[in-house]
């Protein structure tokens, strides 16, 4: 029997340099990622064995390495850190990843500028 489930890392928090002004290279700024994962957790269910599971901290890892490499877009930070877990985590049946960045620089009051991609 399959018990298809959810593992999420949310508000996971970076320093990056992602930006199209001068000053977000320069400075950089707070910003936050989330991961959604779909995939059948019965082995791990019956087993208690890390093997049987995605490794959250693997997905943690990953995520921190591509939020280090400078964009412009959020759209981009996103789409590599879609592609690499798509390549590394086949068992994902489906997963989403949404990067946040913090007070970005537009005339006025907001909080958040966020990017979601879906895959799967």
């Amino acid at each position: 029997m399959n018990n298809i489930g959810v593992i999420e890392l949310e508000g996971m928090e970076f320093k990056a340099y992602h930006g199209c002004l001068e000053q977000e290279k320069v400075r950089g700024n707070s910003f936050t990622v989330d991961f959604k994962g779909e995939l059948d957790l019965s082995a791990a269910a019956a087993s208690d064995n890390l093997n049987d599971t995605l490794n959250y901290a693997e997905i943690y890892d990953l995520i921190a390495e591509e939020m280090s490499v400078p964009s412009e877009l959020l759209e981009n930070v996103a789409g590599r850190i879609m592609k690499e877990i798509e390549r590394r985590f086949p068992q994902l049946i489906s997963f989403s990843v949404r990067v946040s960045k913090k007070r970005p620089p537009v005339e006025g009051v907001a909080q958040w500028s966020r990017v979601t991609l879906y895959h799967g």
